[in-house]
This record gives C-alpha cells, sequence and structure tokens, in this order.
C-alpha cells in the first residue's frame, strides 16, 4: 500500500513541534523554515494549521511562533497517567515522613494546577488540595513551580490578560507583569513558595519535576499551617531541600533531567 500524501505533511508538522519544542524562545516562520529545509509557503501553511488547532502560538507583536496549549495538554495527558502517580507515591510519603506536613503530586492542566496524589499525615489539615482539585495556576506553589520552567510566550499564552487571573485571599499575582515578577524570583531560587495565596493560614513550597528534554512536567509541593505576618518573605530553604530532593528523585524514575 502506497504512503498516504497526508503523511510528509503529518511528519513536517511534528518537525515543527519537536523545533520549536525544543527552542526556549519562540521563532519566526523563516527561522522555521530555514532549520528544516522546507519551503517558506508549506511552513506558513503548517503553521496556520497547527495555530488553528491550538498547537502552535502566533505572536503576532513579535512576527514569531511557539508551542500552543493544545500541546502542554497533550504532556499532562501523558504524565497523568497512573506510573507517574505510582512512582511519585512513595517518594510523597518519604516527604510526610520527614516534614510531618501533607505532600502533594501536581501538573498544570492549561492555565490550571491539577493534583494528581496526596499523602498526608495522620493528623489532617483541612486543605482544600484535594486529589483532583483544580486551582488557577498562578497562585499555588506547585502551578507555579511549573510556570516557571516554561518559555515566557507559554505563559504568557495562558494568562493573555487580567481576566485570566484570579483572587482568592487578596494575595498573589493579578496581573501578567506580577506573575512574570515573581516567576523570575522562584526561577533565581530554584523553588516556589505561597503563603496564603490559596487558603489563609496555610504555606507551601514546591519544585519542579522535568522530562527527558528538560521541560517542566509535574511538581511536587509541601503544604503546612502559617500565617503570613510582616513581610511575608520566609523562602523555607531547608525545607525546600527536602522538596526539591523528592522532585530530583522522580525526575530521575521517569527518565528525566533536571
Amino acid at each position: 500500500m502506497g504512503e498516504s500524501s497526508d503523511v510528509p505533511a503529518l511528519r513536517r508538522g511534528l518537525a515543527i513541534l519537536r523545533l520549536l519544542g525544543s527552542h526556549v524562545n519562540p521563532m519566526t516562520a523563516s527561522a522555521i523554515a530555514g532549520t528544516l529545509e522546507l519551503p517558506r509557503s508549506t511552513t506558513y501553511h503548517l503553521l496556520a494549521e497547527l495555530t488553528e488547532a491550538g498547537f502552535v502560538t502566533h505572536l503576532p507583536e513579535e512576527n514569531r511562533y511557539g508551542l500552543g496549549l493544545a500541546t502542554f495538554e497533550l504532556g499532562s495527558a501523558y504524565v497523568r497517567r497512573d506510573p507517574l502517580e505510582r512512582l511519585a507515591r512513595p517518594l510523597l510519603r518519604g516527604l510526610v515522613e520527614r516534614t510531618g506536613y501533607t505532600a502533594h503530586l501536581g501538573i498544570l492542566h492549561g492555565a490550571e494546577a491539577l493534583y494528581l496524589a496526596r499523602e498526608q499525615p495522620a493528623t489532617t489539615q483541612g486543605l482544600v488540595t484535594a486529589v483532583g482539585v483544580r486551582l488557577p495556576a498562578a497562585l499555588p506553589a506547585s502551578g507555579r513551580a511549573v510556570l516557571a520552567g516554561m518559555p515566557a510566550a507559554q505563559v504568557r499564552a495562558l494568562f493573555p490578560n487580567a481576566d485570566a487571573f484570579v483572587d482568592r485571599t487578596g494575595r498573589g499575582p493579578k496581573n501578567l507583569p506580577a506573575l512574570r515578577a515573581l516567576l523570575t524570583e522562584e526561577a533565581r531560587l530554584g523553588w516556589s513558595i505561597e503563603d496564603g495565596f490559596v487558603s489563609e493560614g496555610y504555606a507551601s513550597v514546591a519544585a519542579r519535576v522535568h522530562d527527558h528534554d528538560g521541560r517542566p512536567v509535574a511538581a511536587i509541593s509541601v503544604t503546612f499551617r502559617h500565617v503570613c505576618a510582616g513581610d511575608c518573605a520566609n523562602t523555607w530553604p531547608e525545607l525546600a531541600a527536602e522538596v526539591r530532593a523528592a522532585a530530583g528523585e522522580l525526575t530521575a524514575r521517569i527518565g528525566g533531567r533536571g
């Protein structure tokens, strides 16, 4: 049976997605065409189709292209499978034993943080972060831990305007510049912190998990009782070291690299 005429187009479209995924910054159509040795007309046609399907995002002000939300949703669907949770649960239990705090595994689903697994100490803390709960990704530490490892263009696609931000407690980023400032600081720090953004009287520390290409696919976090006072500038480095170690171990278990 001969090869369908659609197959070469599919292969070229996949090649574009792989190329965009390997670049930190969005690319121009001419750069994509040159790198893949494609005719410019073909490149523009494929980009238009991929953009319409949501796998590519067009940034008109820069005339560049980056990965779209559908690409990240596919990645989220992959890591939501049972093996990731099975690999993470012993690590979450270890965190609970060492810290005495509730531990979570979370991923991004669009602009939301989705909790896949939770282990907790014998005394429950009345948290809203149960398995299956979704929260605006800009608020919980687990959501921002993943966002801090994503290209700026993808973050902008997830949070295009002020309407994309949710206020639960009066704290947390309320627009894209505020979110970017937080993500920049947390990328420098190496972990993410949430202090009363989701629920008053609770704080969280999170670190991201990476796939084989070094992309963020999930986050491990611990949540504990804490009342924000003063400048609320706690970073909890000792606790973060425990969380980062668990995230690093999960990264290794799924064949990722951080």
